[in-house]
């Protein structure tokens, strides 16, 4: 698990604009897709985890592009 923020931006994921959309945790907490990135803690990451474990949460679908 990662020690330091994770920054989630739409316009950088390789999924961006396919059926993927529909079931990310992004989408799901936020909507669509803004433009601005999600910044998430390490607290909130496990918080996340944990959620997405048991099956409260799906799970974070971001992909970074190639390149």
């Amino acid at each position: 698990m990662a020690t330091t923020p994770v920054a989630i931006s739409c316009d950088e994921c390789s999924l961006e604009e396919t059926g993927a959309c529909d079931d990310c945790l992004v989408s799901f907490l936020l909507g669509p897709p803004s433009g601005e990135a999600v910044i998430v803690d390490v607290m909130e990451e496990r918080a996340i985890h944990l959620l997405h474990e048991a099956g409260l949460l799906p799970e974070i679908r971001f992909a970074r592009k190639a390149g």
